[in-house]
């Protein structure tokens, strides 16, 4: 019930976001969005788009196979393009992962490990994302700057109590793996899958390297957005204000990736002097670019949906159904009256029961009820509230 809601309240405050923003700046900037694509710009973004998803594919394989699973880069940039449709199609932003993670898990016989896996591979690129947005908005000229130089107590009072509860957290999370409880347990798998999934030194290197290539692959679609939209700021003064919508596209309020990416990048660009209207704009067409890159995961879907239909099909004419075997059962027994002495045997009467033809399935036991299989949601938020701790 209570994930539910938390589903509700995601879509709900994407939504509400984006109703805000047409109410604050009307819907031309969303139809501007529409009209400036064109077909060039459409095959560039959808080039960028293979070359972000194969370093994506590539750092999930580098992560699974350090926690012992088995993926295959082929396999892996099919699930990859999968997911990205199925986020950007569906409600929420995280169900493509979820599949993905649970599909994989269900091939190789361990749910639990694939989703830990598929957090450990997103959570690389987050800190990477993060790193390199907080070290531009910190030494570039940024709305974010303007905002530390005007309130700089505030910001320091904050910036503390994030350390200080950085320092706590860690040390609890030390207290814990000391413990013998089921808690204890898993944090002491968790930090030991982060240091054989993430840290180890025949991953790290590569899962640095293809999380700054996704990361250029976004920011790289941004610029064309921009450029389509109409700006003609130069990259220094972009940098800054598309780290903050890759970084807003992080929060979980969203329909589809849509709400808080607009937002920010509306406020980005009013903040550094340039239009608002035209940073939604931005926002717009980046969203469009990011689903036509995405579309090869429809035809996955597809191909694999016929796939499965033809194995199917194929399966029920190699092996018909025989039809259920019938067993002769007497409704009544009518004894058969003693013939009088001297009849003619003629003249016996014969009374013989009636019979109905009773199928044997009408006689099995009844089936044992099966136990509901647990929903792949609750199994992602449990490896998610795992990780946590």
């Amino acid at each position: 019930m209570t994930r539910s809601i938390w589903v509700w309240l995601r879509i709900l405050g994407g939504a509400g976001i984006l109703g805000f923003l047409l109410w604050r700046l009307g819907t031309g900037a969303f139809l501007d969005g529409l009209r400036v694509i064109d077909l060039p710009l459409l095959a560039l973004a959808f080039g960028i788009g293979v070359v972000t998803t194969v370093f994506s594919a590539w750092r999930w394989c580098l992560v699974a196979r350090g926690l012992g699973l088995r993926l295959t880069l082929r396999g892996a940039i099919a699930d990859y393009y999968k997911a990205l449709f199925l986020n950007a199609a569906l409600p929420g932003g995280v169900l493509g992962d979820v599949d993905r993670a649970v599909t994989h898990g269900r091939d190789e016989g361990d749910v639990a490990r694939s989703v830990r896996a598929v957090v450990l591979e997103r959570t690389a690129g987050q800190l990477v994302l993060i790193g390199v947005g907080v070290t531009v908005l910190l030494t570039m000229p940024s709305p974010v700057l303007t905002a530390l130089s005007r309130h700089g107590a505030t910001v320091a009072v904050v910036a503390a109590a994030v350390a200080a509860s950085v320092v706590i957290l860690l040390l609890a999370v030390r207290r814990l793996r000391q413990g013998g409880s089921r808690v204890a347990s898993a944090v002491r798998t968790g930090a030991a899958e982060i240091r054989t999934g993430l840290l180890a030194r025949r991953n790290w290197p590569g899962i640095t390297l293809a999380s700054t290539a996704v990361l250029v692959g976004h920011l790289a679609t941004f610029v064309v957005a921009a450029r389509a939209a109409g700006s003609t700021a130069s990259l220094t003064r972009l940098a800054p204000l598309m780290l903050l919508a890759l970084l807003a596209m992080s929060l979980p309020l969203n329909v589809g990736g849509w709400g808080p990416r607009e937002a920010v990048t509306a406020w980005a660009f009013g903040a550094a002097g340039l239009s608002a209207t035209q940073g939604l704009t931005t926002a717009v067409v980046y969203g469009v670019f990011a689903f036509v890159a995405a579309l090869p995961g429809a035809a996955v879907l597809l191909v694999r949906a016929t796939a499965g239909l033809r194995s199917a099909l194929a399966v029920r004419a190699a092996v018909p159904v025989s039809p259920a075997p019938a067993t002769v059962m007497p409704v009544s027994a009518v004894p058969i009256s003693p013939a009088p002495v001297g009849a003619p045997v003629s003249a016996v009467p014969m009374s013989s029961a009636p019979v109905a033809l009773v199928p044997v399935s009408a006689l099995a036991a009844p089936a044992l009820a099966v136990a509901a299989p647990i929903a792949p949601e609750m199994l992602f938020g449990r490896e998610l509230a795992r990780a946590g701790a």
